[in-house]
């Protein structure tokens, strides 16, 4: 299981939940992060950071936004790869 980065996140993208995720599994898109399936170990201290409650665990995913969990993985996985994100910055909004 693995947590989503979903709608909530489009444009504004805080980084908060970087700098307290253990394993480092954000990576920063141009217009918002994402979370790699693979490398989230479900410990959940992103979600409490997220300003604009934009993480959900996989299985709690609101329906509406039930592409995110696959956009998550793609993006993830582009080539030529997004950045690894592992320290806040300055927010889009």
């Amino acid at each position: 299981m693995t947590h989503v980065v979903a709608e909530p996140c489009f444009n504004c993208k805080y980084t908060d939940c970087v700098p307290v995720c253990p394993v480092e599994c954000f990576y920063e898109g141009q217009s918002m992060l994402y979370i790699h399936p693979d490398e989230c170990i479900d410990c959940e201290a992103c979600v409490i950071e997220c300003p604009v409650e934009a993480i959900f665990h996989e299985d709690n995913l609101p329906e509406e936004w039930n592409g995110f969990t696959a956009l998550n993985a793609e993006m993830c996985e582009k080539d030529p790869p997004l950045p690894v994100i592992t320290e806040k910055k300055e927010p889009m909004v």
